[in-house]
């Protein structure tokens, strides 16, 4: 069974489900929101433009017929309204949808302070153990604390040079372990996604619990694949990236929360399920033992991320963070580094495989500048610009989620000229800015080449052309991190593999998933063969 079938997709679009989902609707919100639709203002016309909407409810009959790809109905709004800024009223919200540069610029820049909040939706809260983290906690006091301890204590680059040697392990590890699995298989076959997936997962889990396996590590086992636990983590966590700002009804409509008529409450209970099961003994484990050494007068250095948010101490010597801000924090670092890296390392390897030339171009620049008699290094990286553009390529074309995050206005303000309502949500189309026409030349083709316009290539886009690592206030502390991550898991496969079409394929299809999420339809199965000396691939 599918995991949209599991947790209630395909029941979504039935017609007994839509009637009484709206008929709720409409009790509780005539009921409860009665006085604010009375409310709205006159100046409806100073808006961003938008489709037609119905008395109370808006637009919400429409985004429920279109699930679960409600991001595909949005840009197909955009398009046909031939417009770079649309607004949706969904219940009393307003949603504001963003393709433009110059627009984005202006919600992240000039009007970032005023944007700098975000909504507080079930998942989100329970995501965030009510808010104590820093992705999704709305703006106040809670989150510029545990903002500054990101940027300041966790996210640094001493810290990033401490952790350097498990970063490194991760990517040998890698190496050994895809060895491993095409030499096992017959046919040399490696599924992509659950590599670059479950590598990803050990490197974070790596760096912020100090260990890749939540049980005993056995002798041999570094190069071994993921285990029970560590499958359900990744998915746990992927689940979680699915569901958060997921459109769901009770978002707008607040009141309906508990009914689960979606069934998105169910499941944000068991992704917490799973990873509090996963989590919280090794948290309580740092936490006694910070106790008994704090008790014996002693100190210790950080040796993980964990360490560093449980030493963290007040001007009064006591625990800077909670329980629950630990274990917010974790999980955000958790689900903050898992997605995009895999997706954009997958789309990457589907669409060079499809275009010899690119690939070559690829494997010629990493066997100039490491050659082949040692594995790339992370201070490689500066200089790998082709494979630098490749993953810039697949972001700007290819990203996980079609939006980013939504930013909420604090007050009313303006954006491109139109009024913006006080609560209204800003989200940034990720897919719109990248496969824009007005900005680039033949879109949906994947031209590496395109970015070769500076002497260092970086991931990151200032010009917000597309999205790869957002800005301003809510922007991603972690881009060096996510750099380093992507770029070794990328230079990696290249430089150890020779990667093809499986026999009897003449092209990989590079069809995106229907679901809430722009991967590919069916995970990447290529033939992978070793292209470098043998002893380079038996160190771990």
């Amino acid at each position: 069974m599918s995991s949209q079938t599991m947790y209630g997709f395909s029941s979504l679009t039935t017609f007994a489900t839509l009637v009484i989902t709206m008929a709720t609707v409409l009790v509780f919100f005539v009921l409860k929101n009665r006085k604010v639709l009375l409310s709205v203002k006159s100046e409806q016309h100073q808006l961003p433009p938008g489709p037609p909407t119905l008395p109370f409810i808006g637009n919400i009959h429409q985004m429920m017929w279109n699930k679960p790809a409600v991001f595909r109905w949005i840009h197909r709004l955009l398009q046909g309204m031939d417009t770079d800024i649309m607004c949706l009223r969904l219940g009393a919200i307003y949603v504001v949808a963003v393709t433009c540069p110059e627009i984005a610029c202006e919600v992240l820049r000039k009007k970032d302070e005023v944007l700098a909040s975000r909504p507080a939706t079930f998942a989100s809260g329970s995501f965030s153990f009510g808010y104590k983290g820093t992705i999704v906690t709305p703006h106040g006091e809670k989150w510029k604390k545990m903002r500054r301890v990101l940027t300041s204590e966790i996210l640094t680059p001493s810290m990033e040079q401490k952790l350097h040697h498990l970063r490194q392990e991760e990517c040998d590890h890698l190496v050994t372990y895809i060895n491993n699995t095409c030499m096992a298989c017959p046919d040399n076959l490696v599924d992509v996604r659950h590599v670059a997936r479950h590598f990803c997962g050990n490197m974070i889990r790596r760096l912020v619990l100090g260990k890749r396996y939540f049980g005993s590590e056995l002798p041999g086992s570094s190069a071994s694949g993921p285990g029970h636990d560590e499958m359900a983590h990744v998915a746990a966590l992927f689940t979680l990236l699915n569901y958060l700002y997921n459109f769901c009804v009770s978002d707008y409509f607040p009141a309906l929360i508990g009914f689960d008529l979606e069934g998105h409450e169910k499941v944000s209970k068991d992704v917490m399920g799973i990873l509090n099961r996963l989590h919280d003994p090794i948290i309580e484990k740092r936490i006694i033992e910070r106790s008994n050494l704090r008790n014996g007068g002693e100190c210790k250095e950080a040796r993980d991320f964990l360490d560093v948010l449980v030493y963290l101490d007040d001007a009064d010597g006591q625990p800077l963070l909670s329980v629950d801000d630990i274990r917010a924090q974790i999980v955000e670092m958790m689900y903050a580094t898992i997605d995009n890296p895999s997706n954009a390392v997958e789309w990457a390897l589907a669409e060079m495989v499809n275009k010899p030339e690119v690939m070559k171009k690829a494997t010629d620049e990493i066997d100039a500048i490491v050659g082949k008699d040692k594995l790339v290094q992370e201070s490689d990286i500066p200089r790998l610009n082709y494979l630098k553009s490749c993953i810039r390529e697949a972001f700007r074309i290819h990203p996980y989620h079609a939006f980013n995050p939504p930013h909420v206005a604090m007050v009313d303000t303006t954006i491109a000229g139109y009024t913006i309502p006080k609560d209204s949500h800003v989200i940034l189309s990720r897919m719109g800015l990248g496969r824009n026409p007005k900005i680039w030349n033949k879109p949906l083709d994947f031209q590496p080449e395109r970015h070769l316009n500076t002497a260092n290539v970086l991931l990151s886009e200032p010009g917000l052309r597309f999205i790869s690592f957002s800005s301003g206030r809510r922007g991603c502390p972690g881009i060096s991190l996510g750099t380093s991550v992507t770029m070794m898991l990328f230079a990696k496969m290249l430089q150890g593999f020779t990667w093809t079409k499986p026999a009897g394929v003449d092209r990989i299809s590079l069809q995106e998933s229907n679901t809430g999420a722009l991967a590919l339809a069916e995970p990447l199965v290529l033939q992978a063969k070793p292209r470098l000396a043998a002893h380079l691939y038996e160190k771990n």
